[in-house]
């Protein structure tokens, strides 16, 4: 039986091969998929997307299954709630950070921008193949994630700088970062017009 060649970030347990061949870097183009995809990216930072990952159900259940209109109602007993919910990373910045975000998710969408084209507009509505042949060769972020950044961070959007926009881009299909080696690569390359 021949053995799948793999990006190497994603070798070490199943969920995160499973991740890695059936989500990352597919096409997202749902704008409450792509707002549940940046909360979590964010609740990354400073720490590994594994941890992310194992509590990604928990985040979907005790976020409203990121529905931006109940998120922007939470109030102190919510907060409260949430920060005593071990099913989550228990930050308050995060957590206040996700009720902002999802204020000014309604407030980009109320002013006529859909967040999916707002967000795929920093591409071109496009994805970015790239051709890189080790990990090395990538970057932590790009002239396009630092307009990402600045544009959501003008918008009131947090925990959205550069490198952690670079992660949602490459999470979400707008960049392929697939090495050319790994099985996902052209597979992606065929679905980016999905």
């Amino acid at each position: 039986m021949k053995t799948l060649i793999r990006c190497p970030w994603c070798e070490g347990f199943d969920l995160y091969r499973q991740y890695h061949d059936t989500e990352w870097g597919v096409p997202l183009h749902d704008s409450r998929q792509l707002f549940e995809l940046l909360i979590l990216e964010g609740a990354q930072a400073g720490l590994s997307w594994s941890t992310v990952l194992k509590k990604r159900e928990s985040y979907r259940e005790a976020f409203n299954h990121f529905d931006p209109k109940k998120i922007a109602q939470y109030d102190d007993q919510k907060v409260t709630e949430l920060l005593s919910n071990p099913g989550i990373i228990r930050n308050r910045l995060k957590v206040a950070a996700t009720i902002g975000n999802a204020k000014a998710y309604l407030a980009l969408e109320k002013s006529g921008q859909p967040f999916n084209q707002f967000l795929w507009s920093f591409v071109k509505n496009k994805p970015i193949q790239n051709k890189r042949r080790s990990l090395s060769e990538v970057p932590a972020s790009s002239p396009e994630s630092d307009a990402m950044s600045k544009a959501l961070l003008k918008a009131d959007f947090k925990f959205v700088g550069t490198t952690i926009c670079y992660a949602f881009m490459q999470a979400s299909g707008m960049i392929n970062d697939h090495l050319v080696s790994c099985h996902r690569y052209s597979a992606v390359k065929k679905n980016e017009d999905a």
